[in-house]
């Protein structure tokens, strides 16, 4: 490493602007919570030359209420900052004489992480492990893959992906585990694991990023049903299945693909069965007490929607096994051969020891089935008022048949491959249907409030339903 030969912003400096620029991520998890304190938990240089530095932070961030979180913040500094990079800096960024920002969307920031990749070596206490026989070649340069989610992914040299986990939770990320269990089995159904970082925290090995093949030739479902969705908003007078983009061969060809994984996941790792009522039930009610005092509209349907969990327990016991957790038509990839799944983490908001459980491939069903519900009414949001968002519109009957014949599609192609038509489990599937909608409501809420009708409507749907 080279010494530097600006100054360096002091970590008390830094944890000041960290506490004003971290609500505005959209990959932050705590929003609507007051950040009492950052502190700086890891920060490693990287590189430093005149003018330009970059450096790999965890910080954790304390609240007024609640635990605290540990993040994971790249940074780069500057002392001139291009304007295409100012978009990402830290908030009165003019520590002795360098700017902070946010280097995963620098090149240069980039290739340093390529560079370590390629020399199959990490960086003081980030350490990296490759899987068995990958090489890597060097020089990859890099660029930030489409807008923020939970993560923020790196395309390097249109050959690899490489996700950094934003919120870091001490331990092993399940989508590492899950892909090497996937790999292991000889699972398409995957991108092909290459590599990953991970670090000490709290005196656990933990996950930082992954590293796999990147699907250059590939599409992924949400733009796919979006796009089927808004030619039939267009042609009035033709229903779903007359449609030239109809989607309905995808979903059920997606539905086979969640099938071939959850059965290669049993085999790899595992299954049992569990009574529903003295763990699946009771987690969904507490989920719903807890989203209740975040959205208060909850209030006026938590009673349908307990009696719509109570009427799941009747089925007793159901399969477990390890799923995907975190299910959605943005988490499938369409390559021109297959359906692939990604993004093997799970729900973000959950502790790890929740994303490791097992649970009923019905939770990954459900969330399709929710995704469809999404991408059916995603385009009548800034159109229909949203607490329209249930009347019987034209447009939102025909966005509900699209959404009904997307659902039957996956279901049916789910049970091409599995044997059993997830219908068959029709209260708990609807169960874990109206779970996922709660979480919606609060996700929503906090990040798109002018949204929350989608859900609250889906779920007036839902517990309306007969049984």
């Amino acid at each position: 490493m080279n010494e530097p030969t600006s100054g360096r912003i002091p970590d008390e400096t830094l944890e000041r602007q960290l506490v004003r620029w971290l609500p505005d991520r959209r990959w932050f998890a705590a929003k609507g919570n007051t950040i009492s304190a950052v502190r700086i938990l890891l920060r490693h240089e990287l590189t430093s030359v005149f003018g330009f530095s970059a450096e790999h932070l965890l910080v954790s961030v304390e609240f007024e209420a609640g635990p605290a979180q540990v993040y994971q913040v790249p940074l780069g500094f500057r002392s001139h900052l291009p304007e295409d990079l100012e978009p990402w800096a830290l908030p009165d960024g003019d520590g002795n004489g360098m700017i902070a920002y946010d280097g995963l969307h620098d090149a240069e920031v980039i290739t340093l992480y390529a560079d370590l990749l390629a020399e199959a070596q990490g960086s003081g206490p980030v350490q990296l492990k490759t899987v068995p026989g990958t090489v890597i070649e060097p020089g990859l340069r890099g660029r930030t893959l489409g807008a923020e989610q939970s993560n923020t992914s790196v395309v390097l040299g249109e050959k690899l992906l490489m996700k950094i986990f934003r919120l870091v939770t001490p331990g092993v990320n399940p989508d590492v585990e899950l892909h090497l269990a996937l790999a292991g089995a000889g699972s398409e159904y995957v991108a092909t694991l290459r590599a990953w970082m991970e670090t000490d925290v709290a005196g656990i090995l933990t996950t930082l990023a992954m590293v796999q093949d990147f699907e250059a030739n590939s599409a992924d479902g949400w733009s796919m049903a979006l796009g089927s969705v808004r030619d039939l908003l267009i042609e009035a007078d033709l229903h779903a299945a007359e449609l030239g983009t109809d989607f309905a061969g995808e979903s059920h060809r997606m539905g086979a693909a969640v099938a071939e994984v959850h059965s290669t996941l049993a085999r790899a790792l595992g299954a049992e069965e569990r009574q529903v009522a003295s763990t699946t039930v009771e987690a969904m009610n507490r989920r719903l007490d807890a989203a209740t005092a975040i959205v208060p509209e909850l209030g006026e349907v938590a009673a349908a929607v307990r009696d719509k969990f109570a009427e799941a327990e009747a089925l007793g016991a159901t399969a477990v096994q390890r799923i995907h957790g975190d299910l959605h038509l943005g988490q499938v990839l369409r390559t021109p051969e297959r359906w692939l799944l990604i993004d093997f983490e799970g729900e973000p908001a959950k502790t790890l020891d929740e994303r490791r459980e097992r649970d009923s491939p019905l939770r990954d069903v459900a969330g399709m089935l929710r995704s469809f519900d999404y991408a059916a009414h995603h385009l009548l949001a800034d159109s229909v008022p949203m607490g329209a968002m249930g009347a019987a519109s034209q447009r939102d009957f025909r966005a509900r048949e699209w959404a009904q014949r997307n659902a039957d599609a996956f279901c049916e192609g789910y049970a091409s491959v599995s044997g059993t038509d997830p219908r068959e489990a029709a209260a708990l599937l609807r169960a874990y249907e109206l779970d996922k909608a709660v979480y919606e409501t609060v996700y929503e809420a906090r990040n798109r409030p002018q949204w929350i009708g989608l859900p609250l409507s889906a779920i007036r749907r839902l517990t309306a339903a007969p049984r």
